[in-house]
Order: structure tokens, then sequence, then C-alpha cells
């Protein structure tokens, strides 16, 4: 076992030992805490857990390489501005007042809002978006144990199966709350330590932020040289609508994602719901504003390590990569699988436009592209491990809290205790395990492509019935239900289309699939709008819940409302 491996594996067991510690001191009996954690987390807390729910695999593995390569710099900015703007939307428009609503889950909130149909509708909606985003997350955990335990793919997925179902099982959203901030501490540890360190070889300033802009010239000229567009050249890789449209669905389905709004229910208050956004904008602009850095210091290594040099003679990590298949020879058509890089005669001169780098390594690889030591590379492994479980976790039990609240105990059986909730609750939460499993072994993309599906679902399918069943209570159950279908059936049809290994990958317009969420969001607003106009209106009662929300204070009404007596 190599001094790498052997880090890894004592960082994986060590970090994996404590998150199974606290969520068996978080353990939880009843459904309010396996939902809400008993809605007693301090904002603090919350927001760390919120940000470890929010940093998945896609932000800690895969971010940092679509800036490097898919997004060649300005492109990849879509994901920094989308990623954390709809944060901004978040604090503003949403949170406190689903915190004020006072209900467990988004289709909670639209049953209650709207009607029964509506909720069945959101409850697939949440479903569909959470499994498209946790294949992405099992994917990472596969990509981890393949490089640095040297397992195959399937056995890591496995693995982390195992683990996730049983901190998630046992302690529910307060055991998964707890065990997030201690990944949240795993992760942003695991992400900063190696770039500062890389940051003062290369350019003797400690601080990625400020260095990396020192080697940008020198990194636009590399690549003019190399027949690419300058790093920081605007729409080199992206065109203007798309980096419109990527941003946009990107932001709006931040606002819509249900494992991120349910983090809003588990604040102490309304107030701390609204602090909780702003310690997760922080927690997660220390991970955010280092990521360009880390893409910047990468590619100006790896493109002074590739190009003219011959393979015989490349660095060991060139060939550790190579060797699982995630450098390969540069394919011959977009989304085509390169032929491997052992085919190639040892006395090849490599040259850096003929070898494909995965966007997906270059976090996990830039300890060892810097040189330094095996320690800090199974840190990286570990605290990519965190971002992927973290925001697994919440997903599935998103999944969970759907099954076992908005279908069983909504519709087949609202008499059942506590205990029997709590039990179709888990055995929901190990059903979706398996299937997060599947999909993780036999993902549709790289990660955050995954990833940015699920946005784009969230975007068409959520944000507009939130936002107007919050701002306008003239929102008919039937608008809602018909801009619901209406958003999420158009897109999930645009990307099958579009998206490379299903579709044609031509689009309308030259429209990206990552991007059509926004089209799809507006479908759903125009749906909703135009056919409330003709459906019937809400109770006067909801009408007044509706407009009481809004105002500061808990009134007689919200509080009646919250504790299930209107």
């Amino acid at each position: 076992m190599s001094d790498i491996q052997t880090w890894t594996l004592i960082f994986v067991v060590l970090t994996f030992s404590i998150y199974i510690f606290v969520a068996y001191r978080s353990r939880v009996s009843t459904t309010s805490g396996f939902y809400v954690a008993g809605g007693g987390i301090p904002a603090p807390a919350n927001g760390a857990a919120i940000a470890a729910d929010w940093m998945s695999a896609a932000s800690f593995i895969s971010m940092a390489g679509i800036i490097a390569f898919a997004g060649n710099g300005y492109g990849g900015s879509v994901y920094l501005m989308g990623w954390t703007g709809g944060y901004v939307l978040l604090a503003l428009l949403l949170a406190p007042y689903l915190r004020k609503f006072g209900k467990y889950t988004i289709p909670d909130f639209v049953g209650d809002r709207y009607n029964e149909t509506a909720r069945m509708v959101a409850v697939v909606a949440a479903i569909v978006v959470s499994f498209v985003y946790v294949a992405g997350q099992m994917a990472g955990v596969g990509l981890v144990f393949t490089r640095f335990l040297k397992v195959d793919t399937t056995t890591g997925v496995v693995i982390g199966m195992a683990i996730v179902f049983f901190y998630a099982v046992l302690g529910g959203m307060k055991g998964i709350t707890w065990t997030q901030v201690t990944q949240y501490s795993v992760l942003i540890i695991a992400y900063l330590i190696p770039a500062v360190a890389v940051s003062a070889k290369v350019t003797d300033v400690p601080i990625p932020q400020i260095g990396f802009g020192t080697i940008l010239a020198e990194l636009d000229a590399l690549q003019t040289d190399l027949g690419i567009s300058e790093y920081t050249a605007a729409f080199g890789s992206t065109n203007m609508l798309n980096m419109l449209l990527i941003t946009a669905a990107l932001m709006f389905g931040t606002a819509g994602l249900p494992h991120v709004i349910v983090r809003f229910y588990t604040a102490k208050s309304v107030r701390a719901a609204r602090y909780s956004a702003l310690w997760a904008l922080f927690f997660i602009a220390l991970l955010y504003t280092t990521a360009p850095s880390v893409a910047a210091f990468s590619k100006l290594q790896i493109i002074q390590d590739i190009e003219g040099t011959q393979l015989s003679q490349v660095p060991s990590w060139f060939n550790t990569w190579a060797d699982v298949g995630l450098i390969t020879q540069a394919p011959e058509a977009p989304g085509a699988v390169g032929a491997p890089i052992s085919e190639l005669p040892g006395d090849t001169v490599l040259s850096y436009s003929d070898v494909f780098v995965n966007n997906d390594i270059i976090v996990l690889a830039s300890p060892e592209i810097g040189g330094l030591p095996a320690p800090i590379v199974g840190l990286v492994a570990a605290g990519a491990l965190a971002a992927a479980l973290s925001t697994a976790s919440g997903l599935l039990l998103v999944i969970s809290s759907s099954v076992a609240n908005d279908v069983y105990y909504k519709k087949i059986n609202p008499q059942a205790t506590e205990a029997r909730q709590l039990l179709v609750g888990r055995i929901a939460m190990a059903g979706a395990i398996v299937v997060a499993g599947y999909l993780g072994i036999n993902p549709p993309g790289f990660v955050a492509q995954v990833v940015a599906l699920a946005f784009g679902l969230a975007a068409a399918s959520f944000f507009p019935i939130l936002v107007l069943g919050i701002f306008w209570k003239n929102c008919t159950a039937m608008g809602a239900t018909a801009g619901m279908l209406a958003g999420l059936l158009t897109t999930m049809a645009y990307m099958l289309w579009t998206i490379d290994i299903y579709g044609n990958g031509e689009g309308i317009f030259g429209i990206l699939e990552t991007g059509f969420g926004t089209i799809g969001m507006l479908i759903n607003f125009a749906v909703t709008i135009i056919v409330s106009q003709f459906t019937p209106k809400p109770s006067p009662l909801m009408q007044e819940l509706v407009e009481e929300i809004r105002y500061p204070g808990k009134t007689e009404l919200v509080a009646q409302h919250a504790q299930g007596d209107v």
C-alpha cells in the first residue's frame, strides 16, 4: 500500500468514525426530530450544516475542473455566481416566510397552501430532483474510492451507501445536521490547506484568492501560444445567452432545492432562519472564493507538465490518473470517450491539446500536481467524501420525508403513530439509498453536470409556486399544479433530448440542457398565473394567512396555523 493510500485510509476511517459517533449521540425517536431536528438548531450551526448540505461533490470535486477546463476560466464563473446568488433569493424571498408557515417539507407547504393534488405533484418533483442530484454525489464517492483506495467504482459507492445508511437512518435530520457541521469542518480544512500551500509555493503569496491573480497573465499567454482562447477571455467557451440562462437556472434552482429549503425549518425561529442564510453564505464563500485559484494553479501546472513532455517522462500524478481512466487521449468527437494513454508509445511527445483531463480530478489531484506530501492528499480525499456524503444524506432525507410524511401519513394512513411514521421513513430512506447507489454507479454525466441538471429541474418546478404562494394570495391550486407540471415536464423532456448520452446534443437556439431550467421556470410562472385567473381562488382564511406570514412578528392566525389548529 502506497503512502497516499495509507494516509487516505487513515483519514477516511477517522472521519467516518466521527460521523457515526455524532449520529449515534444525536439519534431521535420523534418525527419532529427526524424531519426538522426539533426546530432547535442555532443559526451558526445551521449555517454550517446548510453549507455542508450545499457544497456537494460538485462544489468540492468538480467545480474547479469546470472553471479550469470546461468553462476555460470566465465561462466557469456561472457556477460561482449562480450557486451563491441563490442564497440571496432564499434569504429575502423564501426562508423566513416558509419557516413562519411552519411545515416540514416543500410538498407539505404546497399541500397546505394549495391542495392535495398539488402536494402529490410536488412529491414527484422533489423525488425526481433529489434522485438526479444524489446521483452526482454517489458518483463522486465512487471516484474518490477508485483513485485513492484502488477499489472499483461499484465497491466505492457501496461503502458510501453503507455509511450514509447508518447515520441518516439512525439520526434523521438531527443526526444529519450535527454530522454535517462536522463534515463542513473536514471539507473546508481539506480544501483550504492545499490551496494555501500551492499558492505560497507558486507565487509566494499564501492567500490563494490574491495569489492566483498574479499568474493569470502567464496562463493567458500560455494558452494563446497553444491556440486556445485566453483564460480570462469573455465568452470563450460559452456564449452570452447560455451564460445568462445557466446562471439564472443555478440561482433560481438553489432557491428551490428541497434539501436546502428544509434546512430553514430546523432553525429556532424566523429570525434564526434568516441568519442561517447569512452564516451559510459566509461558510460557502470560504470555498467558493478559493475554487478559481485552485482551477488556475492546477491548469497552469498541468500545461507546463504536459506540453512538450515525452510520455515516459511525465510526472507520477499523470500516470496515476491515466491508470484509472480519468486522463485519456483527446476524444475525436464531443461526448466520446478517448483512447487510453497506455496505447501510446513511450517516446510520444505529448501536447496539451492531445490529452483529455476529466473535470472531476482537478481538486483531488491538485496536491499531487503541486508536489504536496501524502497526508495532504489523504486529507483532500476525506474532504471530498465529506462533501459528497453530507449532501447525499440531506437529499435522501427529502425523499424519505416525501414518501413517509406526504404520501403515507397525509394520504394513506393519517392515523399512523409516530413510531410507524418513523419506520416508514427509514424504510423509504433505505430504498432511496439503493436507487442512489445504482445512479452513482451509472451516472448520466460528470459530477457537476449531473448536479446542474437537478438545479434546472428545481428552478422549473418549485421556485415559481413557492414565490407566488407566499407573495400572491390569489395563486390557485389548479394554477400551481398546472405550472409545476408544465415546467417540470418541459425541462425534463428538453434535458433528455439534448444531454449527450441520451439525445442529439443540439437543442433549440443552442441552449444547453444545464440552462433550460430558466426557460422551464418562465413557463411555470406563465402557466400558473394564467390558469389562476380562471380557476377558483383560495379560501378567505388562506388568503388572510398568506398576507399575515409576511408581517413582522407572529400573528395569532400564523401561530394557530403553525400548531395545526387552522
